[in-house]
């Protein structure tokens, strides 16, 4: 906000949404000013003092860069772009747009706004309240706010929308239809069109990256949302101490006395307040009910992880639960975004590994927004909490996680391990053995190592699993020996002596190893098992059951003799 006294000449005070570092400097006399802009970015001040002329000073010392003369009915700046937009000829419809950068100024090629047909007697003008300049998803768009006459047979007012490139004409892309009349103000807040209605006090918001209805030049798009109310806002009473315990006062919200400028401040000129409207997402998961058009809202919000990940949830537990093709519609929409995030990662990663990064500075590492939902965050907040509860039936369950599995496939994700382990675990659960073996037949499941010993570890209650687990294996022609290691940190001992003795590797493990994991999982007669095997073993390979120095088992067998005594130690044997 910047105060002006004297026309600058005893200060002009700028003070900010946090007025700790207010700024405050002079200029010279030379008449009523009419409006500054500021360039936060660029340092550029612009001031207008008459109907004809903007003066650019730099910085504190106001020095005076370029003077464009134009007649000007009144201008307005956008510091995001910096770009400057003067309303020149009688009408004040035709938009004359500047570019700065760095010092120069750059002159655009000038626009016409079509105004609504006027009554014969009168004749219509464009006003500065009509018009408003933000950036939306990356590109700088002019709103108009086309008041239709009483005598149109239009539905109500619209928000006409001009695409300004840095190169080339401007051109009408988009329209948003307001279907009521009245006074109206906007603000673009995470790349949304909000429009407020005076009249009703309530708010509508516009999302141009939605699906509208296409006429072949222009996007009509009706508001995503009911119109609502920005939340209220209590003013707390100032004063003495013995005043201050009163209760805050309700602002008056819509209030005429309300000025806004963009993306999304709003200031009350009659309670001297400015704010920063921000749009909050979680009442929209219960007004907007399309769970696909939610989620293509969603997706291109700053803040959506978490509210992403909540309808999730919602749309797998009752009473809200979804159908299947409903989550196969979400999961696609989110596999999307999370694929375009892995090809840029992959392509970036690939200009860097052969050295090309140098010649081009431009080049950025692709920046991960919220909307990248990958599978470590749907496994977390998703997916495990869904069967961990236990409430679906085992059929829709399963339903769901193979579902995503499609999905990932689908956009060629290579899927994780950790989410075919929620699977096979899920069919265990409920003695789904039959359905585990065809999707392992079918390799439905892709094959892996932490897969493989996860079946091992199966064995025991469902045989066929060491078979599968073994052809898994050798398919993945893996290292037996850290499938051995896995199997033991998770205490599967007899599972990887198993192993071991499927691919013919048992004569030359390490005795001490097995003993080890058999003592540590403090189960008697799984101990007594592993040491007898390998009593079998020495006898076997040596004609002698007992250890040699070399094996350095002889705790182990001192622990033997405590827990069975030394009469249970296998005695040699000859033939």
């Amino acid at each position: 906000v910047f105060a002006v006294r004297s026309g600058g000449a005893t200060g002009v005070v700028v003070k900010g949404l946090e007025d700790r570092n207010p700024i405050s400097f002079r200029m010279e006399d030379k008449g009523e000013v009419k409006c500054i802009k500021f360039s936060l970015g660029n340092k550029i001040l612009a001031v207008q003092r008459t109907l004809k002329s903007v003066v650019l000073p730099e910085k504190r010392s106001l020095k005076l860069l370029k003077n464009q003369s134009i007649n000007v009915n009144w201008y307005m700046y956008c510091p995001e772009s910096s770009v400057i937009l003067l309303s020149t000829t009688v009408l004040g419809n035709v938009l004359q747009p500047f570019y700065f950068k760095s010092g120069t100024m750059s002159k655009l090629s000038k626009f016409e706004i079509e105004l609504p047909a006027a009554p014969k007697s009168s004749k219509l003008s464009l006003s500065e309240r009509d018009i408003a300049m933000a950036t939306i998803y990356g590109q700088l768009y002019v709103l108009y706010l086309r008041h239709h006459s009483r005598t149109s047979n239009s539905t109500g007012a619209e928000v006409v929308l001009y695409q300004l490139p840095r190169e080339g004409s401007c051109k009408k892309t988009h329209i948003l239809k307001l279907n009521r009349t009245g006074k109206f103000a906007l603000n673009v807040v995470d790349n949304l069109v909000v429009v407020h209605h005076q009249d009703t006090e309530t708010s509508v918001i516009f999302d141009i990256k939605l699906k509208g209805e296409f006429d072949g030049s222009t996007t009509i798009h009706q508001f995503v949302l009911p119109p609502r109310s920005i939340q209220p806002y209590q003013i707390p009473v100032a004063g003495p101490a013995s005043v201050t315990s009163q209760s805050p006062v309700p602002c008056k919200l819509y209030s005429s006395s309300w000025i806004v400028f963009q993306p999304d401040i709003i200031i009350s000129a009659s309670e001297g307040y400015l704010w920063s409207l921000q749009v909050k997402l979680e009442p929209v998961v219960n007004l907007l009910l399309d769970k696909g058009k939610l989620m293509d809202f969603l997706l291109q919000r700053k803040e959506c992880k978490m509210v992403i990940l909540s309808v999730c949830s919602q749309m797998l537990s009752e009473p809200e639960r979804g159908s299947l093709s409903v989550i196969a519609t979400v999961f696609d929409k989110l596999n999307h975004e999370y694929k375009k995030y892995l090809e840029a990662e992959q392509s970036y990663t690939m200009v860097v590994e052969a050295g090309l990064s140098r010649s081009n500075p431009l080049l950025k590492r692709p920046v991960r927004t919220q909307a990248v939902i990958d599978q470590s965050d749907m496994y977390t907040h998703v997916l495990s909490v869904f069967t961990e509860k236990k409430e679906a039936p085992h059929k829709f369950t399963i339903a769901v996680l193979m579902e995503y599995i499609r999905s990932l496939n689908q956009f060629q994700i290579a899927v994780q391990h950790y989410l075919y382990e929620l699977v096979i675990k899920t069919l265990v659960q409920h003695n789904l053995f039959y359905m585990l073996h065809q999707f392992l037949q079918y390799h439905v499941l892709s094959d892996s190592k932490p897969l493989a010993c996860l079946l091992l570890s199966l064995e025991s209650i469902y045989p066929p699993a060491h078979q599968l687990s073994l052809d898994m294996l050798k398919r993945l022609s893996t290292a037996n020996d850290e499938i051995v290691e896995v199997l033991l940190s998770k205490h599967q001992v007899l599972a990887a002596l198993r192993f071991i003795r499927g691919i013919g590797g048992h004569d030359s493990i390490s005795a001490r190893k097995f003993l080890d994991a058999a003592k540590q999982a403090e189960d008697d007669m799984l101990f007594y098992t592993i040491f007898r095997f390998f009593e079998q073993r020495n006898q076997r390979l040596r004609g002698n059951p007992s250890f040699t120095p070399g094996e350095h088992c002889e705790e182990h067998v001192t622990f033997f003799k405590q827990v069975f005594g030394e009469q249970a130690l296998m005695k040699p044997t000859t033939f």
